[in-house]
């Protein structure tokens, strides 16, 4: 499944134990839990419906962390996505992971919630696909839970159908709350990776991607390393806008599908025609501006009337220098073969140049054109 998650499709669940009666508190955990909300309904990171969101809060009943989790299950038709931020707990038994209630004892598995019963509320829903995060101690029997072998063997397929496991910690890991900090060591840069993205990555960040990048930053701090199990590559799934690429401000997910983004391109330019045959050439830039920037989902000739419009109306302003540095982009795009566009480009690029005074460049785009004019005089029969 490489599909991006529909945000109207989709359901979240994210519980935090930050209270205790018997076990330390965590107050990093009230943090993780509304920070990763806030981000998770941001529309320029998934976009998720704030109504689709559900906060669990120092749970003290199996019922109060499980139902919410049973509820969004039965509503999702897209992407489940469950995160538990608090102490886990092990069965001195069986070593299994049980999370821990608000009154949970320490060695008294029957005061926590076994982890095998939020697999079975998961496995209860009838989302296509499951994305579980656990950001608590011993987290990683989560993956032995789910796979049904050897905890560290995470490369195993989970149990659960669709469903990928991101733990804070492998099998026999304490998750780690650093003094003084806001968050915890694992939600906290998993935060950040949503805030600030992965430079260099692709538009949409799929699972594995954030996983390979949250190994590296808490590697990098020696702290605990993140663990992952997943069913049929679902750890391409397609999760979050990358927010080292993404435009500020512009919705993520499959609120801008190509065909929004073409549609968009080409509203923009005739608009922008229109208000500059009006006059309001100035009103008309910033609508060229945004129209450039939806550029992925534009056709090739869409793309280069919009550029060859805003270097006009930017040259007829007196923005020279923007101007030549749209006309560049459209060059590099159009120059490789002779084609009526790209002697436009040429043509245009190097009146520029020369009005700027750069007249030995304005000299080479020309030549340039002369030879794509050559070359194509010569291949023909």
């Amino acid at each position: 499944m490489t599909g991006v998650p529909d945000p109207a499709g989709s359901r979240a669940v994210l519980i935090g134990g930050a209270g205790y009666r018997d076990l330390p508190g965590l107050p990093a955990v009230e943090a993780n839990i509304e920070d990763l909300g806030a981000e998770l309904t941001d529309a320029t990171v998934w976009g998720l419906p704030e109504r689709h969101l559900t906060l669990v809060r120092n749970p003290s009943h199996p019922e109060e962390l499980l139902d919410p989790v049973h509820r969004a299950g039965q509503e999702a038709t897209d992407t489940l996505l469950v995160y538990f931020s608090g102490h886990g707990m092990r069965d001195a038994e069986s070593a299994d992971l049980f999370l821990a209630l608000y009154g949970s004892r320490q060695n008294t598995r029957y005061t926590a919630v076994a982890y095998e019963e939020l697999r079975a509320a998961l496995r209860a829903s009838g989302a296509p696909r499951k994305v579980v995060i656990l950001d608590c101690c011993f987290s990683g029997r989560a993956a032995r839970t789910l796979a049904g072998g050897e905890a560290e063997d995470l490369a195993a397929l989970t149990a659960v159908e669709g469903a990928y496991v991101l733990t804070a910690s492998p099998p026999d890991r304490v998750a780690l709350a650093p003094d003084g900090e806001r968050h915890t060591a694992f939600t906290g840069e998993l935060l950040k990776v949503l805030r600030e993205g992965i430079p260099g990555g692709p538009e949409m960040l799929d699972l594995d991607a954030l996983f390979r990048t949250l190994e590296v930053r808490l590697r990098a701090k020696n702290r605990p390393l993140p663990r992952q199990a997943q069913e049929n590559n679902i750890g391409r799934l397609k999760l979050v806008r990358n927010r080292a690429r993404a435009v500020r401000g512009v919705p993520a997910g499959p609120v801008l599908r190509g065909e929004l983004q073409s549609a968009m391109v080409g509203t923009g330019l005739v608009l922008a025609r229109t208000l500059r045959s009006a006059g309001r050439t100035r009103d008309a830039l910033p609508v060229l501006r945004l129209a450039l920037r939806e550029r992925s989902g534009a056709g090739e000739g869409d793309l280069l009337a919009v550029q060859l419009e805003l270097a006009d109306m930017l040259a007829e302003t007196g923005q020279l220098g923007e101007a030549i540095g749209v006309l560049e982009e459209a060059f590099v795009r159009v120059h490789r073969f002779y084609r009526p566009e790209a002697v436009l480009v040429c043509r245009r690029l190097a009146g520029l140049l020369q009005e700027s005074g750069n007249h030995i460049q304005s000299c080479e785009v020309l030549e340039h054109a002369l030879d794509l004019m050559q070359d194509d005089e010569r291949a023909r029969p």
